[in-house]
Formats: structure tokens, C-alpha cells, sequence
């Protein structure tokens, strides 16, 4: 087995993290590396911290690109030389190491970071959600709440919070003056193809009821304006005659999205959006980390999985996610997983949902249509006190603070 280069060194340390999808690097990551440079030194002589992207099904291919623009983050490599690492312990650069360093897992395959843990002598810490694995090869895991923690292991598990909700931290929900409604239909192209249709088609029932209403879209670090004009243009995406039949164009100057019938859609390009989304009366969304980062900035929500082309939804996590993005028999695959997600008995989606287990905010699934949801709107719309409420329950639900500072203090505790 090819052993990877060692340098000496006194004081000088590696972080090597290692993660994967967009979700993970960007509301996890982000807050993470800032943490390890207040605890562990500014400069990379004192700290070198290093990013490796393991292969993930829901990746954008732009993962990379985004940990570069972290400054905090030294060196990344992308997904796509992850293999010949974890095999053969050879960086596509040839990366060198220090003989002191922590392998920090924030996404992808835990078992990943026994493995390099091993190869490159590094003490190893673990950010589990749900649960925790490998515990006997593992040194400590930051977990993110009680329930993770397995009680034979229990001495090398510490709770630290949720990094989803810590990127967020510090944006206080003002008073909404202006009636402003965020748009956020997710940054995969299995979700895009539904989302931007159907909730354009949402914005214009909306509009006629509402003409003082303003809609934005926060667009996400993994989307472009080119790629979102081609979802909202139907000789792109067949999927729009089949979500209301709403197409639209990016304008300049500033940046708007502009349908045949004159809505306009801003746009937002700065990344991340709290400070505008903080602002909205309220948002449509997809699922995933969008959830967690409007749960943390108590911002009312509804969230819609539309499922008016059965093969189009191919974004979910897990076995399911893999199987819908098989060659060949991906189609039907998706087709079947999402038939059973119509007619099995229903689980929650939404991570405010999940963490309350019960449903705070709505989870409107099935053949929607752009009407009854602009209608559900409405209804909130006129009625503040219900947004409100939605708003207070988010808050109390928002999961322990400090998660990223806490985690940092395991990795320097492991360094010492």
C-alpha cells in the first residue's frame, strides 16, 4: 500500500476534512473552518487545513469551486480523484502531510475517515446527526443531539449541536414592513425541473390577488443565471407544460426573472441569503438544507414536492437516491420510489418538521397545483398572526448554538 508523504514538524498541524454534497459544504463547512481558525491559529504555518470531496449523488459538480472561495481553507481536492486517495493514499497534486493532524468528517461515508485516519496516523472526529459508527476505530464524535449517542460509547461522543442551524446563527427575523416571498426551488436539476416552473406559476395567482407582493429568489452558489433561464424555458425543460405552463426570461440590470405574463422575479446573487431571507413574510421551498436554514432564521415555510413527472424527482438521500440515478434503470426506479412516497404512509421531509416530528410548517406532496398553493398563500398572507405563530414554534425549536465552536474544540482537544 502507497504511504503518503510525512513531513516533521513541531507545532504545525493538518485538518483534513473530508465532505461531499453541496448541503454539507455549504452549511457546514462554511461555519466549521471559520471555528478552527479562531481555535487553532490563522496562518497556515500554525493550522493547514485541507478539504477532500468524496463522490455524492447529489452533488452539482461545483462543490470544489465553492470550498476555494472559503478563505480559511488552504487546499481542496475534487471528488472526482477521491478514489485514488482512499485507495492508494495519493493526492491528484501530491499533497504532502505534517506528522500531527485530525481527519474531521463533516459528510459522505463515515468509514472513509477510519480508513485515511489510519493511512496518515491523524486522530479522527466524527459530526453525526442521527447516529454514530465505527465507534471502536473512531476517536470522538461531536454529535448533534442526546439521542446519537451510543452508551457503550458514550465516553468518546460529546454533544455539540446542529451545524445546519449554525451557519444561520446570528440573523434575527425583523419586522416584515414590505411583503416580500422568497422562492427557493433547490439547486439540483431533478428539483429545479418542477420547482422553477411550478413556483413561478405560484407567484403569478399569487400576484393577481396580491399586486403589491414582491418575489425573490436567493440563487444558490451551485446555480448560474444561464442554467436557471434554461428551467424556466420550455424548449429546455418539457417538464413546464406539466407544472402550470409558466415560462420566463433573465433580464440585466438588475437581475430579474420576467414571465410572458410581466411578473417579476428578483434575483439574488450574494451567497448565503439570510439577511435577505430574514426579511420574507414567507418562502416556498424544496426539501433539504433550504429547511434548516429558514427553520434557523424563523421564517414560515412551505414546502413543496411535486411529483407531477414521476421520473423528474430524483434527489433523494440514501439507497433511494442511488437507485433513482442507476443508468438504465434509473427511470423506473424513479418512478417507483416516488409512486410509493404518493401512496405509502407519509413521513415528514422538512428538517424543522423532523426535528419537531410533527408538522410545523406544510408539506404539500403530490400533483400540485399552482393555484390551491397560491390560495394557501394567501390565506397566511391574511392572516399574520398565523405566520407569526409558525415563527415563534421555529424558534423554540432551533437546535443548541455554538455547534461549529464546540466541534473545533474536539479537534484541538484530539491535537493535544
Amino acid at each position: 500500500m502507497t504511504q503518503p508523504f510525512i513531513t516533521k514538524s513541531s507545532s504545525a498541524v493538518d485538518v483534513l476534512i473530508l465532505a461531499n454534497g453541496p448541503g454539507e459544504v455549504t452549511t457546514w463547512v462554511r461555519p466549521v473552518v471559520r471555528a478552527l481558525r479562531e481555535q487553532l491559529g490563522t496562518t497556515c504555518e500554525q493550522l493547514r487545513i485541507s478539504i477532500i470531496l468524496s463522490p455524492c449523488p447529489h452533488a452539482t459538480g461545483k462543490e470544489a469551486e465553492i470550498c476555494k472561495s472559503y478563505v480559511e481553507v488552504d487546499r481542496v481536492q475534487e471528488a472526482k480523484d477521491f478514489w485514488q486517495f482512499l485507495l492508494w493514499g495519493k493526492t491528484a497534486q501530491s499533497w504532502e502531510w505534517r506528522d500531527r493532524g485530525v481527519v474531521l468528517f463533516l459528510g459522505g461515508d463515515s468509514f472513509f475517515t477510519v480508513v485515511i485516519g489510519k493511512r496518515l496516523g491523524y486522530k479522527t472526529v466524527v459530526y453525526a446527526e442521527w447516529e454514530t459508527r465505527w465507534h471502536q476505530w473512531i476517536d470522538r464524535f461531536g454529535v448533534m443531539q442526546p439521542q446519537a449517542i451510543n452508551p457503550k460509547f458514550a465516553h468518546k461522543c460529546t454533544v455539540v449541536g446542529d451545524l445546519m442551524l449554525e451557519a444561520a446563527q446570528g440573523q434575527n427575523r425583523r419586522n416584515v414592513k414590505t411583503e416580500l416571498i422568497g422562492i427557493l426551488p433547490g439547486s439540483k436539476a431533478s428539483k429545479l425541473a418542477q420547482g422553477v416552473p411550478l413556483m413561478l406559476a405560484i407567484a403569478e395567482f399569487i400576484s393577481a390577488v396580491r399586486p403589491q407582493t414582491r418575489f425573490v429568489i436567493p440563487l444558490a452558489p451551485t446555480v448560474d443565471l444561464e442554467t436557471l433561464a434554461n428551467f424556466a424555458n420550455p424548449q429546455f425543460n418539457p417538464v413546464i407544460e406539466r407544472v402550470g405552463g409558466v415560462s420566463a426570461i433573465v433580464t440585466s440590470n438588475p437581475p430579474r426573472l420576467k414571465t410572458a405574463e410581466g411578473l417579476e422575479v428578483e434575483l439574488w446573487l450574494k451567497s448565503p441569503a439570510y439577511d435577505l431571507l430574514s426579511q420574507c413574510s414567507i418562502c416556498l421551498t424544496t426539501v433539504g438544507a433550504n429547511t434548516a436554514e429558514l427553520g434557523a432564521l424563523a421564517v414560515p415555510m412551505i414546502v413543496l414536492l411535486p411529483t407531477q413527472q414521476l421520473d423528474a424527482m430524483r434527489s433523494w438521500d440514501g439507497i433511494p437516491g442511488l437507485l433513482a440515478s442507476l443508468p438504465v434503470v434509473g427511470t423506473s426506479m424513479a418512478k417507483l420510489i416516488n409512486w410509493s412516497i404518493l401512496h405509502l404512509p407519509r413521513r415528514l421531509y422538512a428538517w424543522p418538521n423532523i426535528w419537531a416530528k410533527s408538522e410545523v410548517v406544510p408539506e404539500l406532496v403530490g400533483n400540485l397545483q399552482p393555484q390551491e398553493v397560491a390560495a394557501m398563500v394567501v390565506d397566511y398572507l391574511d392572516c399574520p398572526e398565523k405566520l407569526q405563530q409558525i415563527s415563534e414554534v421555529l424558534r423554540n425549536i432551533r437546535g443548541e448554538s455554538g455547534a461549529a465552536q464546540k466541534l473545533a474544540v474536539l479537534v484541538k482537544a484530539e491535537l493535544n
